[in-house]
């Protein structure tokens, strides 16, 4: 303990402090973090598994699937992205978007709706493709971080949308419990969407393709559609039918990946774009795996109150842990838990799996002074969201059924 707080929050506070700050550095400052907390837990602290290798290896053999599942969407995605870049279509939608504000709205807003039905990382990096065509490589950090507030916000409301969701579906809360979620990510998008879109239209307007008329490839759109189907498949039958896999194999990225190998052979996908999704991905591993260690037992009395902080906290603290321990916990509004620990993480990047896919995309989005003072209007959005779902629909409490 150190000022009644347990050392490893320090060791991980000091880490995220780390990244903020040091940003350029941050794949190198996550490592040393969890390295320096399983040092502390391994030989000092121990684990709640139990002390030592065994339980460390106990530890890990729960987090093995998650921590799996990340490091093959991050990876599966960057592939995707590159497929869809590659066929042209990203340089021809610019196009039939409108020539003002309200383009890069409707851009967020097709983000929003891809999310409802597929991960919010793919609506992230799908979404950031098409905003670097249109608007020409200047795109603004504040315009990013809609992007992600976006991704997040549509899969907020939706079973299939978030591994949040996914996961409080799994433990037998209803999809209708969720759905109210959107009420809160409406109320959300129509701020940062607007904030964002007129900031970016007088940072950098939205240009159309000029020149020679565009070839697409549309072999290659097929594939990018063959691994969005292949994903939407595999999460709804997994989730629906097999629940059980969900703990025993990271099926959402081998479905992805059995999709990406199976189509390979009509358009060979650019293997040299897996480098630095790498490194993005083994980032958040590192913050995945040390949030998971963290002597989290328990969580406040389940309140509005707890459910704002849980938001705020997710934007620094791994937002699957916190579903897990408020589905044991129970006693929740898991429609404004899951606006909570969706839309909360998008006030900085690397606050949600969605972010650093896409700073993958634009590196430089990984400072977090920039995201937070040029995206001001997510950290707005999700107050006013919460508050306007909590005026709406109230506090109302579901029983977890597993």
């Amino acid at each position: 303990m150190a000022f009644g707080i347990p050392l490893e929050f320090w060791l991980f506070g000091v880490t995220l402090v780390g990244v903020a700050a040091f940003h350029k550095q941050a794949l190198w400052i996550s490592i040393a973090g969890l390295a320096a907390i399983t040092a502390y837990k391994l030989l000092i602290a121990g684990f709640s598994e139990g002390a030592g290798l065994p339980g460390l290896q106990s530890h890990f053999a729960h987090e093995w699937v998650l921590l799996a599942n990340l490091l093959l969407l991050l990876l599966g995605f960057a592939v995707l992205a590159n497929q869809f870049e590659l066929s042209n279509a990203p340089e021809a939608i610019p196009g039939i978007l409108p020539q003002n504000w309200t383009g890069g709205l409707c851009l967020l807003g097709l983000i929003f709706l891809l999310s409802i039905f597929l991960d919010n990382i793919a609506g992230a990096v799908v979404g950031g493709v098409v905003a670097r065509h249109a608007f020409r490589d200047k795109v603004g950090i504040g315009f990013l971080a809609a992007i992600v507030a976006a991704a997040n916000a549509g899969g907020a409301g939706s079973v299939i949308g978030d591994t949040t969701t996914t996961m409080i579906w799994i433990a037998g809360v209803s999809p209708l419990e969720v759905a109210p979620a959107f009420i809160g990510a409406t109320a959300a998008f129509a701020v940062f969407g607007l904030a964002a879109s007129v900031q970016q239209h007088r940072l950098y307007p939205i240009q159309p393709h000029v020149g020679s008329e565009l070839q697409i490839d549309w072999m290659r759109l097929v594939t990018v559609g063959a691994m969005l189907f292949a994903l939407l498949c595999t999460n709804v039958v997994v989730s629906g039918f097999f629940p059980q896999l969900e703990h025993t194999l990271p099926a959402l990225g081998l479905g992805l990946w059995a999709a990406i190998v199976g189509t390979s052979f009509i358009r060979k996908p650019d293997w040299t774009v897996l480098a630095p999704a790498a490194m993005g991905a083994v980032f958040l591993l590192a913050l995945v795996a040390a949030a998971s260690m963290m002597p989290v037992e328990t969580l406040p009395k389940p309140s509005w109150q707890s459910v704002f902080g849980i938001g705020v906290i997710a934007a620094v603290f791994d937002n699957i842990p916190l579903t897990a321990l408020a589905l044991e916990q129970g006693g929740y509004d898991w429609g404004l838990l899951a606006y909570a620990v969706g839309v909360g993480g998008s006030t900085l990047w690397f606050g949600s799996s969605a972010g650093v896919a896409l700073t993958n995309l634009f590196p430089e989005g990984r400072s977090a002074v920039r995201w937070v003072k040029e995206g001001w209007h997510v950290s707005v959005a999700y107050v006013f969201g919460f508050f306007v779902m909590l005026a709406i629909v109230g506090w109302s409490v579901s029983p977890v059924h597993q």
